[in-house]
């Protein structure tokens, strides 16, 4: 089936080479540009594409604007082209809170010959939107804010001090990590994540996460001890890793070249967990494009971690929880909702058994 892409961006060179690279895939075409919402509308209309690509900043109506009104009245799969600035990274995950599947962003320099760079990740995205499920935004419940569910708590400190929650993710992360995150109480785990995002953008995904949560959420900067109550998150240039130094966990970061495509990449936090936490590591696979984490989470759960996974009715596109499934890496699979529940309840137990002992 041939996707059918609508192009909204101002600038008209964007417009010239993002129609360039999608007209390139044999299973895509672009059924119309616009310069700004109000003719994209019309065109909405008149051609009933598949997906929406969308300038987060633009003249006449701004995209946010637009893009609520899109997710009110008629939902879709929506693409944001992002500038890599402070401004363009928050309002680009504001652009996911209301809906919108998946961003690209825009090179600072040299916009033609750096668009055509992106071609395969473009393409991707595309095709990940087109296949991915469309909800309308609802406002979330006052429970949600500041971790305020009625989840258990750890109780016993050992357990808080000695696990560890490993998670991983990719399209449609930003919000499933946010949804989880938010439910985990003061005492729980150190946490580690890896949402595939590109640099600059985890900074203020982390400092968004740390104003919403119970805990506290910070961008890895590279040799912090894990804290209980505490959740770093990989910086969009390197992959996160799990170290030991001497009694403590701590984090670490690396430059290596992308794996599964990725930098940071989702089965390079796994094999860390895997090798330094062992059966002290719970591991979370969440929504995404692709397989980047199911051979990391296999390798966790020889190791004997414990394994959650979402399941594909709560995902938006079930990509990752799939290959981590069917691998054999999982022991429980869930929906998002129901995710932080299950980890607390494991851990409780665990902590219960360990105050028996």
């Amino acid at each position: 089936m041939t996707i059918k892409v609508l192009i909204v961006d101002d600038s008209a060179l964007i417009r010239s080479v993002m129609k360039e690279i999608v007209s390139s895939q044999r299973d895509m075409e672009v059924v119309g540009v616009a310069p700004d919402p109000i003719v994209a509308r019309d065109l909405i209309k008149q051609t009933n594409p598949d997906v929406l690509t969308l300038d987060v900043e633009m003249p006449r109506m701004d995209g946010l604007d637009f893009l609520e009104k899109l997710m009110r009245l008629r939902p879709m799969p929506v693409v944001m082209v992002s500038s890599l600035t402070e401004r363009g990274s928050e309002i680009t995950l504001r652009a996911l809170e209301l809906g919108a599947v998946d961003f690209v962003t825009k090179p600072k320099l040299s916009i033609q010959s750096g668009m055509r760079e992106y071609t395969d990740l473009i393409a991707d995205k595309i095709r990940a939107a087109a296949a991915a499920r469309i909800r309308p935004r609802t406002m979330p419940h006052p429970d949600a804010a500041k971790g305020g569910g009625e989840l258990p708590a750890i109780r016993n400190p050992l357990t808080s001090s000695e696990k560890l929650i490993i998670i991983g993710a990719s399209t449609g992360g930003t919000e499933a990590i946010k949804d989880f995150l938010v439910q985990m109480p003061s005492d729980c785990p150190g946490i580690l994540i890896t949402q595939h995002m590109p640099e600059g953008f985890t900074r203020s995904f982390a400092k968004r996460l740390d104003g919403l949560c119970k805990i506290s959420v910070q961008e890895a900067a590279g040799g912090e001890r894990v804290l209980p109550g505490h959740a770093y998150i990989a910086p969009g240039h390197s992959h996160l890793l799990l170290a030991r130094s001497g009694a403590n966990y701590v984090t670490k970061l690396d430059q290596g070249p992308p794996v599964n495509r990725h930098r940071p990449s989702v089965d390079v936090l796994f094999e860390s967990a895997a090798a330094c936490a062992g059966k002290n590591a719970v591991g979370v696979i969440l929504t995404g494009m692709g397989k980047d984490g199911a051979q990391g989470m296999l390798r966790m759960k020889e190791a004997g971690a414990y394994n959650f996974a979402q399941d594909e009715a709560s995902c938006v596109v079930f990509g990752m929880p799939r290959e981590a499934i069917a691998v054999g890496a999982t022991h429980e699979v869930g929906a998002l909702h129901a995710l932080p529940g299950m980890v607390l309840h494991y851990l409780a137990a665990q902590g219960s058994r360990a105050l028996r002992v």
